[in-house]
């Protein structure tokens, strides 16, 4: 968790290599086997020629960052905003870094807003977005 909350303050990174084997496993646990993330064959046919990431993987990543910035805070009073620019492959390594863009303070409650960026091994970036956490309340 971060000790301290204050504006340009850099998140911790996470980076996470992006498998064939991984991707099957989030389409069992979410449920969406659209060919895309896992029929091989049919993918390499399409525009995006093979099989892609869930977008929603791509966010598992994004929120482990925020997690590991804001704890519980992050887990129960968190939201993402998010803008997806390309696909992850199979084979890709994805970097996420996030960073404090500012600390409002709304009817006695902080909030931090933060901006986030996945770029791929290549830095080409994947998704884009911001993000907002409640931070604490003088009334609770």
């Amino acid at each position: 968790m971060l000790t301290e909350i204050q504006e340009g303050k850099a998140l911790n990174s996470v980076v996470k290599h992006i498998t064939q084997e991984k991707i099957n496993l989030y389409a069992e646990a979410s449920g969406d086997f659209n060919p895309i993330h896992i029929d091989e064959s049919f993918a390499a046919k399409t525009p995006l020629g093979g099989t892609i990431a869930h977008g929603m993987l791509n966010l598992a990543y994004v929120s482990e960052m925020m997690t590991s910035a804001f704890g519980r805070s992050w887990l129960s009073e968190g939201k993402l905003r998010a803008k997806f620019k390309e696909p992850a492959r199979p084979g890709d390594t994805l970097t996420i870094d996030g960073k404090i863009s500012c600390v409002e303070q709304k009817d006695d409650v902080s909030y931090a807003n933060c901006n986030f960026e996945c770029r791929n091994q290549k830095g080409e970036m994947i998704v884009t977005g911001e993000t907002i956490v409640k931070l604490s309340s003088d009334k609770e």
